[in-house]
């Protein structure tokens, strides 16, 4: 509790704020923002556009209003310019919509909500006038309403009460679990919070923290509850059942959320500082879910101690022990037909994941937003009057050789404009002009489709790699195609690119750790494939619904969406760590058996029996959680919390409770074999 003091304490002294930077250090967009930042400051910032529309005339009847907005925000901190939007460029042809591009020396995200309202007195005049302004780009980001996941966590608790009580009857049973995930979840959100005042972490970082930190501190804390009150039930002592809870249970707990953690931190590897924060954001609050279940679960269930069954709302259930139980009938029909089972559990599975085919990695544009959202609304209004790709401008930036001349620079200057504009894909391109101090030119071309098209992929493309080095060929000056649209662009591909690195760091790490725990090939190279399979049917149903569009009207999305390009990174380590949950919760039960000289079919059946309710009602409760998150505004929250929610439940179904005992059945006493030297050299931690 005193922790949970200081961490709330200290994240709202902390004054943490949270910002999206999809960017990639090194790649040829930001190379060419470096050079742009050297030569021309006052448009090498980060930049955002203020939306000016007149729905019942021409802005013309409020131009001195307008005029007097922009130089309101020019005047404002961290601004580095706002360009004039009744120029010929930024005033549609209807004169009804006009835009200036405003660049900041930071991203206003960054600057709290206090910064938009300093930019909304800013452009008051133009307001009081009857012209509707909007905010686009990155400061339209910074003005959308912030997240509050209240509502989904008072959803995904009060499902989780409910689950807890039918399932085990005892209310201090399933109020027990519930506390220890709340008051972990609330201190790992502080403790992210101050750690966030000095880490810029993503707008998706707070809401990933809760879900796992919610999900998983209710699994850990389920599972030391479970075990400790079937021991008690057995006829243990309380001394002796906490004790030899926290010595089999809690160590699979240590070992499963240890999985989880490594998971998530390895998305460092995909060298992607973005990417890695997230993981980081998430490992935090399983860390303290973790902690809070070795530590403050069993302080519950010592409070309660022996009375743990004392208040009911019908007859508590225990664990089955009897060969004649459902679940005894159920594991001998699987052990009697080990292969129908494995191959009917894999081929759903396959059949789930072959969406996941034709996965179309790209950005969720605002295009895609709550129309009440303010980048939305200027992303339409600059649709309407200038075209779709007018909403992610490609900034082209020239770096001259030492001593061209003025005139050298004027006719390059030409011919690059000429060329661009007859580009495929390019709809207009304006003239480049040179810096004040003669480096460096600078020009813009507009996309004919917009930001998150493919043909506006292909198109640069085709700028960086074709057309702007043909175009220059011989001058020596060297060419860069940046702005926020470019930088997106090298995002995704890199991403993509580094997504098999991900892959392999983590099963590797995974793999290693399950290997000294169970000290067992097979289950380790079982486990690893298997989550593999499953996270390629979590794919596969978020594909359906978003890409495909099966079910963005259901989800309130505006039409098809591209995948986010991060997406399928933040999944796969969820699900191998959650999924390493349930493996190590299964596994850790059988193998109690087979050390107690069971059999390997008996050790199968009787830790399948034994956990098959714990962990069916913990994947339930789980993927509550995740689902609840559906109802965030924000999509790839949204692909995000189906995905994992799917994953949950058909890892806890298919794979926990049909294919991997098949599979163990099939595998017989090869199950615990261990070559002799490795067994030697690999650390003890036994679960």
């Amino acid at each position: 509790m005193l922790v949970l003091v200081a961490a709330t304490l200290a994240h709202r002294a902390a004054g943490s704020t949270y910002s999206d930077s999809l960017t990639i250090p090194g790649s040829k967009a930001q190379a060419g923002l470096a050079v742009l930042r050297a030569h021309e400051p006052t448009i090498g910032g980060q930049s955002g556009q203020v939306v000016f529309v007149d729905g019942h005339g021409k802005l013309s009847s409020a131009a001195a209003a307008v005029e007097q907005s922009v130089a309101n925000v020019r005047k404002l901190a961290h601004v580095l310019s706002a360009a004039d939007p009744l120029s010929a460029q930024t005033m549609s042809k209807d004169g009804r919509t006009a835009y200036s591009t405003v660049h900041f020396d930071t991203n206003p995200q960054q600057l709290g909500s206090a910064y938009v309202t300093a930019v909304d007195e800013a452009v008051a005049p133009a307001r009081r006038a009857g012209v509707e302004v909007t905010y686009g780009g990155q400061l339209g980001q910074a003005a959308a309403p912030k997240a509050n996941d209240i509502t989904s966590e008072a959803i995904g608790l009060g499902i989780a009460l409910l689950t807890l009580l039918v399932a085990f009857g005892s209310v201090l049973a399933a109020f027990a679990p519930l506390l220890a995930a709340l008051l972990a979840v609330i201190t790992g959100i502080g403790i992210l919070g101050v750690v966030a005042a000095s880490v810029a972490f993503g707008t998706a970082a707070p809401t990933l923290a809760t879900m796992m930190g919610l999900g998983v501190g209710i699994d850990y804390a389920l599972f030391l509850t479970t075990r400790n009150r079937q021991l008690l039930i057995d006829g243990e002592d309380f001394d002796r059942a906490i004790r030899r809870t926290m010595a089999a249970s809690g160590r699979s707990v240590l070992i499963a959320g240890s999985t989880v953690i490594i998971a998530m931190l390895g998305l460092y590897a995909s060298g992607i500082s973005f990417i890695g924060k997230l993981g980081f954001a998430a490992a935090i609050t399983v860390a303290v879910a973790m902690l809070s279940g070795l530590t403050l679960a069993p302080a519950l269930l010592g409070i309660a101690r022996g009375r743990i069954d004392r208040f009911r709302v019908r007859k508590p259930i225990a664990e089955p022990r009897s060969l004649d139980s459902p679940l005894h009938r159920y594991t001998a029909t699987v052990a009697r037909h080990p292969w129908w089972f494995a191959l009917g559990g894999l081929a759903l599975l396959f059949v789930i994941a072959i969406p996941t085919l034709s996965i179309d990695l790209g950005h969720v544009g605002p295009g895609s937003e709550p129309k009440s959202y303010s980048e939305r609304q200027a992303y339409d209004a600059i649709s309407r009057g200038f075209g779709a790709g007018a909403n992610g401008p490609l900034t082209i930036v020239v770096a001259l050789p030492r001593g061209t001349g003025a005139q050298q620079a004027a006719a390059l200057a030409t011919k690059l404009q000429s060329t661009i504009a007859q580009t495929k894909g390019v709809r207009s391109a304006g003239p480049l002009k040179p810096s004040p101090d003669q480096a460096i030119l600078v020009g813009s071309a507009i996309p004919a489709s917009g930001p998150t098209a493919d043909s506006t992929r292909t198109l640069v493309q085709r700028l960086q790699d074709t057309v702007l080095p043909a175009a220059l060929r011989g001058s020596h000056a060297t060419a860069y195609v940046s702005g926020t649209t470019a930088a997106t662009i090298d995002f995704e591909q890199t991403v993509s690119n580094r997504l098999p690195l991900i892959i392999g760091v983590v099963i590797l790490a995974a793999f290693v750790l399950l290997l000294a725990s169970f000290r067992s090939v097979v289950v380790a190279i079982k486990a690893a494939l298997l989550n593999l399979v499953s996270i390629a049917a979590a794919l596969g149903v978020i594909v359906a619904a978003f890409q495909w569009g099966w079910a963005t009207s259901l989800l309130g999305v505006a039409g098809k969406v591209p995948i986010e390009s991060y997406v399928p990174m933040i999944v796969f380590a969820i699900v191998f760590g959650l999924s390493m949950d349930y493996e190590v919760f299964l596994i850790s039960r059988i193998r109690e058996h087979w050390l107690a000289g069971a059999s390997n079919q008996e050790s199968v059946a009787n830790g399948l029996a034994e956990t098959a309710r714990v962990i069916t009602c913990a994947a339930l409760i789980l993927a509550c959680v995740f689902f609840s998150f559906l109802l965030s505004t924000s999509v790839t929250v949204k692909m995000l919390a189906l995905g994992l929610g799917a994953s949950v439940l058909l890892d806890a179904t298919v794979i926990r409770m049909v294919i991997v005992p098949a599979l163990m059945f099939l595998f017989d006493r090869a199950n615990w074999w261990i070559p002799a030297w490795l067994d030697r050299i690999l650390p003890k931690l036994e679960a």
